[in-house]
């Protein structure tokens, strides 16, 4: 005769609130996501902007995505989730489409610099080293942005 058993539940883990958030390997990403954004700001913000389109377009993304990640880090710390498996979704979704986001502002970044690299173009007075090397380095941090975003996504995704 089989024995019966009770279904057993499939145990998730459970979300973190508090400082075990930086100790997480999904939600400590968040931290260093916030850093290189405030990078890729300063350092856009910090230049002589030659083409405001681009520009604007990656000040956008990483001021916005820079307001929400914070905003998600300090509902993590108080716990505000409450432990909801919607909550996984939700960061899953924003870090996906985040990266989308900074992935395109990156490419934008990228153009930007080259657009400022000394002696493009015909007016080369108005371009100088020291812009295009805060332009190289924002270009940086908005790929390396980029990258953590795309690793939080899966990282979550998989999880």
């Amino acid at each position: 005769m089989a024995s019966v058993s009770a279904p057993t539940a499939s145990t998730q883990p459970a979300l973190p609130s508090g400082p075990v958030v930086f100790k997480t390997v999904p939600y400590a990403f968040i931290l260093p996501e916030i850093v290189c954004g405030t990078w890729v700001w300063i350092l856009v913000a910090a230049t002589s902007v030659a083409a405001p389109l681009l520009q604007g377009w990656v000040m956008y993304v990483s001021i916005s995505s820079w307001l929400i990640s914070l905003l998600l880090l300090l509902s993590y710390l108080i716990g505000f989730h409450k432990n909801s498996e919607n909550w996984k979704v939700l960061d899953s979704l924003y870090h996906g489409a985040t990266a989308i986001l900074y992935m395109s502002a990156a490419v934008l970044q990228a153009n930007a610099t080259i657009i400022s690299e000394p002696g493009y173009g015909s007016d080369s007075n108005s371009n100088s080293l020291g812009h295009y090397q805060l332009n190289s380095a924002a270009t940086f941090f908005a790929f390396l942005t980029t990258f953590l975003y795309i690793l939080h996504a899966f990282s979550i995704y998989y999880q």
